[in-house]
């Protein structure tokens, strides 16, 4: 466990406090001041608001948080998922927003890859970092939320991969939390001109029960040819508020493949954001979540469409039990010069309970005259008579469950090209599913 240390809350005197011991460039500092001031200027989301209309917040009290600020003196006991039995190009930890450890290959390293712990890059590579944090993709004053965040953001991962160099080996960052504390973490991926690279993002609580407060981004810059596959495993305790914005931005004949699994937290709310900015840009965004209890997982996704000859696919599922409630809501955007798009969108949702609730509203916005954009969206039980068929066969009533459970997120675990990630996300969900009602 961790020792006792000195912690600041989120007041004027807080962040004149946090702001004071940090040693970092004034540009980020300036960046800092600024956000906090928005912060300050901003007022929540109120319940009439459309995009917090099915998510309450009134439980959430920012007070009953703090960051810490001493050195880490202990290391983090979360366990990661996706790694297990991955050769790494590099790997980075961090716990309450503190490092704990960072590696990088020797290989990639001559090669002109930058990788470490948020506050590591900045302090050696601020001037490469410079253009691109909080710049190109997540806008820092987008809300109450993005602003606290850029005005905080510790911890988390930033990964540069120079022009050309492809890296056949996967980076690992794993973020954790304990009970109560507060996280920060910000992801920036980086890949110039014609480079390739896979990145591991994993996200978890000490307490599987444990409560916190996660206030995140996450941001994939990639620039025109280059390739970027990106997994993001939100793990964290079933008591923790998570709030996230995420965005790539796909510049010409790039290509991303962005795969998201969400199992933990009480209440989350994510707005992820994918802009095909250059002709020939492609995205494919693969995502899973599965809840239980009374979670409440709420995910905004916009695919915007500002070029020509450009596509995206979103699939997105959730299974459901206990009482839990899940709220996707997303939107294909077509910009009038974005001819030729192709853009499709579906979520479907498994309710193993008769208390379980998903709410899924697919959208277009389309002002281009030459495109292909197509939506759905499914919701039902699980068929009695298939976990009859099943039992028929030597099956319990939960293995059958399982089975069927697993088979609902098949058609997202092939889209995944790494088998260690496919498993441990089939493993995950798997040990989560319980008797079904």
């Amino acid at each position: 466990m961790m020792e006792t240390t000195t912690s600041l809350s989120f007041t004027e005197d807080g962040f004149e406090a946090f702001a004071a011991g940090r040693e970092e460039p004034q540009w980020l500092s300036d960046l800092r001041n600024a956000a906090w001031k928005k912060f300050s200027e901003l007022p929540w989301p109120a319940r009439n608001d459309e995009e917090w209309i099915r998510t309450d917040i009134r439980q959430f009290k920012l007070d009953r948080y703090s960051l810490a600020l001493e050195p880490l003196t202990s290391e983090a006991t979360a366990t990661a998922l996706m790694r297990d039995g991955v050769e790494l190009g590099g790997g980075c930890t961090s716990f309450d927003g503190r490092k704990v450890d960072s590696f990088l290959k020797d290989k990639w390293a001559e090669k002109g890859v930058v990788f470490g712990s948020f506050g590591d890059v900045i302090r050696s590579h601020g001037d490469l970092i410079q253009p691109y944090l909080l710049r190109r993709a997540v806008n820092p004053n987008y809300d109450k939320f993005a602003a606290l965040h850029t005005a905080f953001m510790t911890g988390g991962t930033i990964l540069y991969i120079p022009r050309g160099i492809v890296v056949d080996e996967p980076f690992h960052a794993l973020s954790t939390l304990s009970n109560g504390s507060a996280d920060f973490g910000h992801t920036l991926v980086i890949l110039e001109d014609g480079a390739e690279a896979t990145m591991l993002s994993e996200t978890a609580s000490e307490d599987v029960d444990g409560g916190g407060l996660h206030c995140g981004a996450i941001e994939l810059v990639l620039n025109p040819g280059a390739h970027l596959r990106y997994v993001n495993l939100q793990n964290w305790g079933s008591n923790v508020w998570h709030f996230a914005h995420q965005k790539a931005v796909v510049d010409r004949d790039a290509s991303l493949q962005w795969t998201i699994a969400a199992m933990g937290a009480k209440v989350a709310k994510v707005n992820q954001h994918v802009g095909l900015i250059g002709e020939g840009a492609n995205c494919q965004v693969n995502g899973v979540m599965f809840t239980e209890g009374k979670q409440h997982l709420s995910y905004h996704t916009l695919q915007h469409h500002e070029a020509p000859n450009c596509r995206s696919d979103f699939l997105y599922k959730a299974g459901l039990q206990d009482k839990s409630r899940t709220v996707w809501r997303g939107m294909i955007k077509v910009d009038p010069i974005a001819q030729r798009t192709d853009g499709y969108q579906r979520n479907d949702n498994l309710l193993l309970s008769a208390a379980a609730r998903a709410d899924s509203i697919p959208g277009l916005e389309i002002e281009a005259d030459d495109v292909r954009c197509t939506h759905g969206s499914t919701s039902g039980r699980v068929d009695d008579e298939l976990i009859f068929y099943a039992q028929c066969r030597g099956y319990t009533r939960k293995e059958a469950i399982q089975m069927i459970v697993t088979g609902f997120f098949q058609k997202v675990f092939d889209r995944i090209s790494i088998e260690s990630v496919r498993e441990a996300l089939g493993l995950a969900i798997a040990r989560r599913v319980r008797e079904y009602e």
